[in-house]
């Protein structure tokens, strides 16, 4: 099928220009390279798609070849000594849990025996502090140059939401937020880390594209929900990984299923194994389930994340488990 609707496709766009079809959970995604958007063209497609396999939702999606993506693999790169791996964990959407993965992740890793590192990169949503139970502290300086990492249960971490306070928006565009979260990354005592886990902003804008080129990423994480909605966005995160020449270490399904504390009942409420099935049609690593409980969200809320607050909890296992494919799958 997705062959034949690359020929639907290629009888309104060049060949050359049609880098990939995938249809999956009844969804025709047709993504475009090098072209400009065409919303009658698109229109067209979607009405063929539809007509001869009776797909409703078919996404016609524009995007840049690498060499049009703006980087420039000559400039220097961020320097942090002693930070050995450094990934990131994204999503291609907000509201997929994306923080609280990333921080219960961080705290598995060094569950693990790694020394562990978390960087709050999501700049106009910054949470890491009031997660880690630091909201309101600010930052120390010994010297009047650099930061001292915040160490709070057994990881480093640092986020500019130490340096604002909460209520207070960033208004910041791309080059002055890509600009302070360099200063902040770089001016800080690192010491020495096994595994740093940068909290992505949502998207694929400035921000991860510039962290792409400036860090020698060694894989990414995406983080998506089962639903249709949040996948489109998940295969978006992943094509701009690839683009940019980063290694995908895998896709996480969060808030996967609910299980009833009365009945014991299962109920799959965004939808059952739509990451799973991303990620084998995508040919990449899928790590693991993260179900929808309360005591997640509380633990984040509270500055107690579920993986130090039940540290022998189905929760923190289904976290640990992941964790070791991503040691796995960094060589560490």
């Amino acid at each position: 099928m997705e062959e034949q609707i690359r020929e639907i496709a290629g009888r309104y766009f060049p060949a050359e220009n049609i880098e990939s079809v995938r249809v999956m959970n009844g969804r025709a995604i047709i993504t475009l390279v090098n072209l400009a958007e065409n919303a009658a063209l698109d229109e067209k497609v979607r009405q063929e798609v539809n007509k001869t396999f009776g797909i409703e939702k078919v996404s016609v999606i524009y995007t840049a070849s690498r060499q049009n993506t703006g980087l420039r693999p000559e400039e220097p790169k961020w320097q942090m000594p002693g930070v050995k791996k450094i990934i990131a964990v994204a999503s291609g959407k907000g509201g997929v849990g994306k923080s609280t993965t990333s921080v219960n992740l961080a705290l598995a890793l060094a569950n693990l025996g790694l020394k562990t590192a978390l960087f709050d990169a999501d700049i106009y949503g910054p949470s890491v502090p009031t997660m880690l139970g630091y909201e309101g502290v600010g930052p120390v300086s010994e010297d009047g140059k650099t930061f001292e990492p915040f160490l709070y249960m057994g990881i480093k971490s640092m986020s500019i939401g130490t340096l604002i306070d909460r209520d207070v928006p960033l208004i910041w565009r791309g080059a002055k937020a890509c600009g302070a979260i360099e200063q902040l990354m770089t001016e800080v005592r690192w010491g020495d880390i096994d595994v740093m886990v940068i909290d992505m902003p949502p998207g694929t804008g400035d921000i991860q594209i510039t962290l792409s080129q400036k860090i020698d990423l060694a894989g990414a994480v995406i983080v998506s929900t089962p639903q249709d909605i949040a996948l489109i966005d998940a295969v978006k995160g992943v094509n701009m990984f690839k683009k940019v020449n980063v290694p995908i270490l895998g896709i996480i399904e969060n808030m996967s299923y609910y299980i009833c504390e009365k009945c014991g009942a299962r109920a799959d409420i965004f939808g059952h194994e739509g990451a799973k099935q991303t990620a084998e049609k995508l040919g990449v690593p899928f790590l693991g389930e993260i179900p929808l409980h309360i005591a997640i969200r509380e633990n984040s809320d509270n500055g107690t994340p579920i993986v130090m607050a039940d540290p022998e909890g189905p929760y923190t296992r289904a976290y640990e488990e992941i964790a070791a494919k991503i040691k796995a799958g960094l060589g560490l």
